[in-house]
């Protein structure tokens, strides 16, 4: 059964960090309504939900992708970009114990963020941004290249994390809005999107995928080309950066 890590999201969420975006009005109320929403999707769909201890005191906390990113049988743990982040990594890190999934650490003067990680096949994108650096990147490619992965570092420097211009579908195929990609040519099959919510998509199975539901035009295309897609309400995270991707870990098997 595929599981699924969360954490819902604290009541300080409108002071979370930002960094391409203007600061605008967040909804608390709002935003856990829309984050139970889309849990309740993963469990419909037979998903083990595991949720990580509540960190009130992290207005970003829920945005959990980041802190953690699993490669098969290995959970990294990730070292924050942003220094006021790095106060969700122990409770994170205390849930992957829980699991029983081996664990890495990326350590200082490393940073990595999860949401800078796209799995594709073996091959792993990994963008260096703002919260993402050289050294972080390294220590990936160090732990990785061992066990058969291909760790592909491409530039970041219109959005916040990769998967915010950037994410692929079951069958490999890379989608994102054009204007927020630095090189499209990095990707070895590229289709660009007609709205910038539609960048994030999460792949269910090999032909179901979840995405805002902000970017209907991107949901007709995606449907053309032969897949499901179920969308939900991300407003009050869309406002913060963040996006479906970043609101929890997949970890299937």
């Amino acid at each position: 059964m595929p599981r699924l890590l969360v954490r819902r999201p604290s009541p300080s969420l409108a002071d979370g960090e930002l960094t391409h975006l203007d600061r605008v009005a967040v909804d608390p109320a709002l935003a856990r309504s829309q984050w139970e929403s889309y849990v309740d999707l993963f469990r419909a769909r037979g998903w083990d939900v595991i949720e990580v201890e509540a960190a009130d005191d992290q207005p970003d906390g829920v945005f959990v992708e980041d802190a953690v990113v699993v490669f098969g049988e290995l959970a990294v743990l990730c070292r924050a970009g942003a220094p006021s982040r790095r106060g969700e990594a122990p409770s994170v890190a205390a849930s992957i114990a829980a699991s029983g999934l081996p664990s890495a650490r990326i350590e200082e003067p490393g940073t990595l963020d999860g949401g800078d990680v796209l799995k594709i096949g073996t091959t792993v994108y990994v963008g260096e941004s703002s919260r993402t650096n050289a050294e972080g990147i390294a220590q990936l490619r160090s732990l990785l290249e061992p066990r058969g992965w291909t760790v592909v570092s491409v530039p970041v420097t219109k959005v916040l994390h990769l998967k915010s211009a950037v994410t692929a579908l079951p069958d490999g195929t890379v989608v994102g809005y054009a204007p927020l990609v630095d090189d499209p040519a990095a990707f070895p099959d590229f289709l660009a999107i007609p709205e910038e919510h539609g960048t994030a998509v999460v792949v269910l199975d090999e032909r179901t995928v979840l995405m805002s539901a902000d970017a209907p035009e991107t949901a007709a295309l995606l449907r053309s080309r032969g897949l499901e897609v179920v969308t939900t309400p991300v407003t009050e995270f869309e406002k913060l950066e963040g996006c479906v991707t970043c609101l929890s870990v997949r970890v299937r098997g």
